[in-house]
């Protein structure tokens, strides 16, 4: 019985977390056909949302990234209906768990391409197959407490320990947090993120001052959407460079004074 009442408020703190923020509305910076155009298999594609869990995330994150989802391509047995926009995301939502989605959910928001620097192709195949393996896998919503700790949009939470915050509870439910499937994901074929790296000395009985690194991967829960943007080892990409951006062929309008009309021209630019 207490297990059901829980799972129950569980459900509506999810539905309530998840309903758009008045507040704030994204605007797309890649337009979609060239955003389509420039993903590749184990892509990781930052999303900068506008719900209440966003706004949260963002918070304690002090990013522009609430979400990421991975892209994966056409997936056998799901591409059925719209050809022209299958499901070709993988992504973990608090509400309906690890699922696949269209491209389309995210073509007015603001997004950035994350690549992985040289993933070889097999690697590249057992991630993509490792995230389309979770699809189905939920999130726990007993664990109401792991859910509470996002009602506050900007909790009185000290810098160094926000990180923490995020992967507060038990690990099932940290896969609310989107990146930590897909750092799962990399894990699964030892591609790094953001690992912590220590310096010792390298056993060479010639060089007593040669030092090697040793790499420690931090644990999944702890990854959050911004690492993949300020990782080392991935690439940004954007659509609009990656189509052939040419600034002398821009027709301009003129100059509007309103607030408004600017970020509209903005936005048009980079589009």
């Amino acid at each position: 019985m207490l297990s059901r009442a829980r799972s129950a408020l569980g459900k509506l703190l999810a539905s309530y977390l998840g309903q758009p923020s008045r507040r704030y509305m994204p605007l797309a910076t890649s337009d979609p056909i060239r955003l389509a155009a420039a993903l590749r298999p184990a892509d990781v594609l930052l999303v900068e949302g506008n719900t209440r869990f966003s706004t949260a995330i963002k918070y304690l994150t002090q990013s522009t990234w609430s979400h990421a989802a991975l892209y994966v391509g056409p997936i056998p047995g799901l591409a059925v209906g719209d050809q022209k926009d299958p499901p070709v995301l993988i992504e973990a939502d608090v509400l309906h768990g690890v699922r696949a989605l269209r491209l389309s959910a995210y073509s007015a928001m603001h997004t950035r391409i994350c690549r992985p620097i040289g993933l070889s192709d097999d690697d590249q195949q057992k991630l993509v197959a490792f995230a389309i393996g979770s699809i189905g896998k939920t999130y726990d919503l007993k664990n109401i407490v792991d859910l509470a700790r996002y009602l506050l949009p900007t909790p009185p939470v000290p810098t160094r320990w926000r990180r923490r915050m995020l992967s507060l509870g038990s690990g099932e439910p940290t896969k609310a947090i989107c990146s930590s499937l897909i750092a799962q994901a990399f894990q699964s074929v030892n591609y790094p993120i953001l690992p912590q790296i220590t310096v010792h000395p390298a056993p060479t009985p010639d060089c007593n001052d040669c030092v090697q690194e040793r790499y420690q991967i931090r644990h999944h829960s702890l990854y959050v959407p911004r690492d993949f943007d300020i990782s080392p080892y991935f690439r940004v990409v954007k659509p609009t460079v990656e189509g052939g951006f040419d600034y002398r062929t821009l027709l301009w309008g003129g100059i509007e004074s309103d607030t408004e009309g600017a970020t509209r021209r903005s936005v048009a630019a980079y589009s």
